[in-house]
């Protein structure tokens, strides 16, 4: 992971809190001065929580899980959806689906059924269906896409979630908790650090200060994937060494075979 400089994150925006009369107490310590009736965010303590954040974050990619993205507000919807998605994360952008990690396996049925959908409109079904079913079909389809699109994947509770503004995402954070999955979010000045485990203290409303954060999670994340994918090459090299020397073996002892007889002969 590149380092954190704090002058770029100065011109994101990523600095500017709430006003000072929506604070939360619990922010105090990385709260650098009042101006203006609005609280600036202390960006050396942002930084250094930036670097703790995303070593935590590349060790869950590295690792083979999931983290989930969420962030249902308007300046940060598309942000996501293109910061996840370009390192194949999972994110909801839509309303969370109440129950979508204390209850997963619903949500799995809800998955499999988008998925039997398109089974249908591959194998031809569909085609026998009447024009009013197919529509139906379509707006079930339509529905779950827009829901739970792009969580298909998702086959097991994700290691991780990663949240924009905790306060709006209240339900996801209370289901993370219940189920002991780290949260890790952007938390701004009117929020409470103490709902999650790894915070970043940064403007949660700017959309050019939430393209910063991502970019830079989303690249810690690509490091972790990249870590796991040279393990794996790693062990498998060292595995086709081991059988080609194991087929190696045999090959000899066959050599030596026809003498020994020969000699008791």
């Amino acid at each position: 992971m590149e380092k954190v400089e704090v002058k770029e994150l100065l011109e994101a925006g990523v600095h500017f809190g709430h006003l000072t009369r929506k604070w939360d107490p619990n922010m105090a310590p990385y709260i650098y001065m009042e101006r203006n009736g609005i609280h600036i965010i202390n960006l050396y303590k942002t930084a250094a929580k930036i670097e703790e954040t995303c070593a935590a974050l590349a060790k869950i990619a590295a690792s083979g899980k999931k983290i989930l993205f969420v962030a249902t507000k308007k300046q940060a919807k598309d942000i996501v959806a293109e910061k996840a998605g370009a390192v194949n994360q999972p994110y909801i952008t839509e309303r969370w689906p109440g129950g979508m990690l204390t209850n997963f396996v619903t949500i799995r049925k809800a998955v499999k059924k988008m998925a039997s959908i398109d089974r249908m409109k591959k194998d031809g079904t569909f085609n026998s269906l009447s024009k009013k079913e197919r529509l139906q079909v379509d707006r079930q389809r339509a529905k779950l896409e827009k829901n739970l699109g792009s969580i298909s994947d998702m086959t097991r509770l994700p290691g991780a979630l990663f949240v924009v503004d905790i306060k709006r995402e209240h339900i996801a954070i209370k289901e993370a908790q219940k189920l002991n999955i780290p949260i890790f979010a952007m938390v701004d000045t009117n929020s409470d650090p103490r709902q999650v485990d790894y915070l970043i203290p940064s403007n949660d409303d700017a959309s050019k200060s939430i393209n910063k954060i991502l970019s830079i999670v989303a690249s810690s994340i690509q490091d972790g994937l990249d870590d796991r994918k040279a393990e794996r090459a790693e062990k498998d090299g060292k595995a086709e060494k081991t059988e080609a020397k194991a087929e190696a073996k045999p090959a000899k002892k066959a050599e030596k075979a026809p003498v020994a007889t020969q000699e008791e002969e």
